[in-house]
């Protein structure tokens, strides 16, 4: 479940500081959801994406980036609820970005690209942008402050 597994809040710091996002602090994490999708990647925050980005990567989770990531109806169902429910709000809500991957929403191009040069998205220990992991020391517990970031040699 490659870009599904969104923990919630992180992405959000930056709009919480504004006092832009109404829902305020960390949403917790679905455990289907933290199951589910940490079982191939990191659980990306809800937030990170807009809700109709979600819907599509719901209802295509047996093409979901190359990988079948089929889930049982009601899992599929509670998992697609909670990212309906706490997908991203405000400017992030409008971002769409190409094949729905947080990646290459507008927030994650502004934080990372500018900060990050190509040959350190291709060193072995990182591989590839959607690595939270490989960077973001507390991503697999939801957290990706700038604050925890270690970037691999």
């Amino acid at each position: 479940m490659a870009a599904m597994t969104l923990l919630a809040s992180p992405l959000h710091a930056e709009e919480e500081e504004r006092g832009e996002r109404s829902r305020g602090a960390r949403v917790p994490t679905l455990p289907q959801y933290q199951a589910e999708c940490s079982a191939c990647h990191v659980a990306f925050p809800a937030g990170g994406l807009p809700a109709a980005s979600w819907a599509r990567l719901m209802q295509n989770l047996p093409q979901h980036f190359g990988t079948d990531a089929s889930l049982d109806p009601a899992t599929t169902r509670q998992i697609s609820q909670w990212l309906q429910a706490n997908a991203a709000s405000g400017r992030r809500a409008q971002d769409t970005p190409p094949e729905d991957r947080i990646t290459r929403t507008q927030w994650f191009v502004r934080e990372h690209h500018h900060e990050i040069s190509s040959t350190t998205w291709q060193r072995a220990a990182i591989g590839k942008p959607s690595n939270c992991a490989a960077c973001h020391t507390g991503a697999p517990q939801g957290r990706f402050s700038e604050h925890d970031v270690r970037i691999p040699r």
